[in-house]
């Protein structure tokens, strides 16, 4: 499959500093004209790309539950035949997404109830989708972990990886490599666990 080479587009952009505002200032702390600010266009030329800022945010937390969702699928197909490839595959893509797209993370535990309904029900939707396909996994590798406990520990896992906003800023943490292998060694860890009490 072809790298996207290409750079973001004003859109992205607009998306990706309005995604760290919110989460470093909240979503009310935060005005149009300093998103503009922020990609270097005034507030009002926002509203070309976007409604206002309840816009952004659904785009935002719909967005990367579909990105989760589709890249997971992605993952689990082409590593077909080898549950265990497809486990570490998963693994890897959400750790990508804890590391790279943390204000992502602190927007959704802070902002979801902020959504109209219909986009929160979406990001739920998108997320119980998400979690069966690993809950499917899970179960592939580890066949004695009733269904019930591996969703748990599914969940669990999540709660791990998406503890990256908490661990400090990124220059006091081990470099990216080094976290993101200490990530899935914790990973792997916690599922073999719960595993390991079923034998």
């Amino acid at each position: 499959m072809a790298t996207r080479t290409d750079a973001p587009t004003r859109r992205e952009q607009i998306l990706k500093e309005a995604a760290r505002l919110f989460a470093e200032r909240g979503f009310h702390g935060v005005g149009v004209d300093e998103i503009g600010a922020a990609v270097g266009i005034s507030g009002p030329g926002l509203y070309r790309h976007f409604a206002g800022k309840d816009a952004m945010l659904a785009e935002l937390l719909v967005g990367i539950s579909e990105r989760l969702l589709t890249g997971g699928k992605r993952r689990s197909a082409e590593a077909a035949g080898s549950p265990d490839a497809a486990l570490d595959s998963l693994i890897e893509g959400h750790i990508d997404f804890a590391l790279d797209d943390r204000p992502l993370i602190t927007l959704h535990d802070r902002e979801l109830d902020r959504l109209r309904d219909s986009d929160r029900k979406m990001v739920r939707q998108l997320q119980r989708q998400y979690v069966e396909l690993w809950v499917a996994t899970v179960r592939e590798v580890y066949p004695g972990l009733p269904e019930a406990e591996a969703r748990a520990s599914v969940h669990a896992v999540f709660g791990l990886l998406n503890s990256t906003p908490h661990l400090g800023r990124p220059g006091a943490l081990p470099g990216r490599d080094a976290m993101a292998d200490l990530l899935h060694r914790l990973a792997r860890g916690a599922l073999g666990a719960a595993a390991e009490g079923r034998r």
